[in-house]
C-alpha cells in the first residue's frame, strides 16, 4: 500500500481523526461479543458437569433437602421403569439415578480434558486453513448435539458412554481457543486489542458465574438433571447460527462493514486477503521465536494455578480451614463476578498506555503479565497463613483472583501482537503444551498431600503454585515481545506492504 497516492491519503484522514481512533460502535465489536457469548457457553458448558453429577448420583431424599424441591422423585437406574415414550426419552419425571462412586465421578469429569488437549494443535491448522468461522460454527454444533443426547448416553450406555460424549465435547471445544484467536487476529486495531481480546476472555470468568446456578436451578425443576443439558445443547446450537449467521473470517468478507471501519482494522493488522490461506505455517520459526517460548511459560502458570485455585483451594478452605465455600453458592461465584468486572479496567488501562504512548505494546504486556501473576502468587502464600475466617479468607481471594485478570490484558493478547496471521497457531501451542503440563498438577498435589488436613503439607502445595508463577513471570520478562514477527506476512507482501508508513503509531509500538 502506497500513501504517497492521493486517494490513500484521504482514506487515512477519515480514518484517523480523533486522533487516529474510529469512533463509535463497529462490526469489530459486534463480533468480539459474538466470540464471548461463544466462550461464556463453552465454560458454562464445563462448569455444568459437576453440578449435574450431584443430581445424577443423589438419592430423591437427599436431592430433596439439597434443592428444597420435594414434589419429584427418581429411582436408581436398575430400578427405573420406562413407561411410555416420553419416559423412554427421559423427558418427563422421575428421572433415573446412577451408583457411581467418586473415581468414576472423577473420570467423567477428566474425560472432557482427555479430549481438550489432543487436538489443541490440529485445531489450530483448520482455523487456518478451513477458517475460524466455520469452524467455531462446527464445535458449536457439535456440542449443541452431543450435550442434547448425553442423557440418553448415560441411562442407555452408562458411564463410560457419558466419558465417550465428554471426550467428544473436549475434541469439538478444543477448536475453540485457536479459532477465536485467529479471528481476533484479523479483527482487533492495536489501538483497542487489549480491551476487545479482554472482553472476549471475560467469558472465562462470566461462565462459571452463570453456569453453576443456572445448573442448579434446572436440575431441581421439572425437567430435572436431563434438562440441563437439554438446555445446553439449545444454547450451544443458537450461538453456533449466530456465529455462523454474523462472522465473517476477515473485514473484508464481512458484507456489512464500511470501508472506513475496514481500512481502519487493515492499516493497523494489513490486509487479509485471500492469498494468506496458502501461506503455510512457518514452525521452524515460530518453534524457534523467543516470544512463544515467553507465551507458554507464562501459560504454563496460569493453567497450573487456575487448577489450584479453582480445583484444590475450596477443598483446603474445606478441610483445613473449616470454611466450605462449595456450600454457598454466592461465595463460590463472588470472585468470579469481581473477576468479569477487574477485567474491563484493566484492558482499558492496557490500551490507555499503548495509546497515550506511555509504555511501549512489548511492556504493556510484560506489566499486565506480572501484574497478574505476582498478584496470584502472592496471593497463595497468604492464603496460607491466614486466620481461619470467612471474611478474611473470601477477601483475599476476591483480590487475587480480581488482580489475576490482569494476565488477559497480556500473556494471553501477545501471540496476536506477534502474528496476527498465525495467531490461532500460537494459541493452539500454548494452550497445549500449558495444559499438558497443569495436568501434572493433580499428581504432584497428591504426591505432596499425604495427609489432607494438614496445614503444612497444604502451604508446600501453595509455595510450589507461586514457585511456578514467580519463574515463569521471570522468563516472560527476559524473553517477552510485542514486536510483529517477520514471518507474518506473506513473502510477496513483505516488500510492497508496509504498514507503519500509513500508522506512525506502530513504528515504536513493538520495540
Amino acid at each position: 500500500m502506497k500513501c504517497d497516492a492521493r486517494d490513500d491519503v484521504e482514506k487515512v484522514a477519515v480514518i484517523r481523526s480523533e486522533d487516529g481512533k474510529l469512533e463509535g460502535w463497529g462490526y469489530r465489536h459486534q463480533q468480539c461479543v459474538i466470540l464471548f457469548l461463544c466462550l461464556t457457553t463453552c465454560y458454562s458448558m464445563r462448569a455444568c458437569m459437576g453440578v449435574s453429577l450431584v443430581a445424577m448420583t443423589t438419592s430423591s431424599t437427599t436431592r430433596a433437602t439439597i434443592y428444597n424441591h420435594t414434589n419429584l422423585t427418581s429411582y436408581n437406574a436398575s430400578d427405573y421403569k420406562v413407561n411410555g415414550i416420553l419416559s423412554a426419552l427421559l423427558l418427563t419425571y422421575p428421572y433415573p439415578i446412577f451408583k457411581w462412586n467418586k473415581k468414576t465421578q472423577d473420570a467423567i469429569l477428566a474425560s472432557f480434558f482427555w479430549g481438550y488437549m489432543v487436538l489443541q494443535v490440529p485445531a489450530g491448522q483448520l482455523a487456518h486453513r478451513v477458517g475460524a468461522r466455520r469452524l467455531l460454527a462446527a464445535a458449536l454444533f457439535v456440542n449443541a448435539l452431543v450435550s442434547f443426547c448425553l442423557p440418553w448416553a448415560a441411562y442407555y450406555g452408562g458411564w463410560a458412554w457419558v466419558a465417550v460424549f465428554r471426550i467428544k465435547q473436549g475434541l469439538s471445544q478444543a477448536c475453540i481457543m485457536p479459532g477465536m484467536h485467529t479471528l481476533l487476529g484479523k479483527w482487533t486495531p492495536l489501538r483497542e486489542r487489549s480491551r476487545l481480546t479482554a472482553w472476549v476472555h471475560g467469558g472465562h470468568a462470566l461462565g462459571p458465574v452463570l453456569g453453576l446456578p443456572v445448573t442448579g436451578f434446572i436440575a431441581s425443576s421439572s425437567v430435572g438433571w436431563p434438562g440441563v443439558f437439554r438446555f445446553y445443547g439449545v444454547l450451544a446450537a443458537l450461538v453456533g447460527a449466530l456465529i455462523w449467521c454474523l462472522t465473517a473470517d476477515t473485514p473484508a468478507k464481512h458484507p456489512n462493514i464500511s470501508y472506513s471501519e475496514k481500512e481502519y482494522i487493515e492499516n493497523d493488522i494489513g490486509s487479509s486477503d485471500d492469498s494468506q490461506k496458502a501461506m503455510s505455517v512457518p514452525w521452524r520459526k515460530i518453534l524457534s521465536h523467543r516470544g512463544m517460548y515467553a507465551i507458554v511459560a507464562a501459560h504454563i502458570a496460569q493453567a497450573w494455578g487456575q487448577l489450584i485455585l479453582y480445583g484444590e483451594l475450596p477443598d483446603f478452605m474445606d478441610k483445613v480451614m473449616g470454611v466450605n465455600i462449595k456450600a454457598n453458592g454466592m461465595l463460590t461465584a463472588l470472585p468470579f463476578l469481581v473477576m468479569w468486572f477487574t477485567n474491563f479496567f484493566f484492558s482499558w488501562a492496557a490500551d490507555k498506555l499503548i495509546v497515550k504512548k506511555i509504555l511501549s505494546v512489548t511492556h504493556t504486556r510484560k506489566l499486565a503479565t506480572s501484574v497478574g501473576s505476582l498478584s496470584a502468587a502472592i496471593g497463595l502464600i497468604v492464603l496460607a497463613f491466614v486466620p481461619k475466617k470467612l471474611v478474611i479468607v473470601e477477601s483475599v481471594l476476591v483480590v487475587l483472583v480480581g488482580l489475576k485478570v490482569a494476565t488477559h490484558a497480556g500473556v494471553y493478547v501477545n501471540n496476536i501482537d506477534i502474528s496476527p496471521n498465525f495467531s490461532g497457531t500460537l494459541m493452539s501451542i500454548s494452550n497445549f503444551i500449558s495444559n499438558l503440563c497443569a495436568s501434572l498438577a493433580p499428581i504432584v498435589n497428591a504426591f505432596i498431600l499425604t495427609d489432607v488436613t494438614s496445614e503444612y503439607l497444604w502451604r508446600k502445595v501453595f509455595f510450589v503454585t507461586a514457585g511456578i508463577y514467580f519463574v515463569s513471570n521471570l522468563v516472560y520478562l527476559i524473553c517477552g515481545t510485542a514486536e510483529r514477527a517477520e514471518w507474518n506476512d506473506p513473502p510477496q507482501k513483505k516488500n510492497t506492504t508496509n504498514v507503519e508508513e500509513c500508522n506512525p503509531m506502530l513504528d515504536t509500538a513493538g520495540k
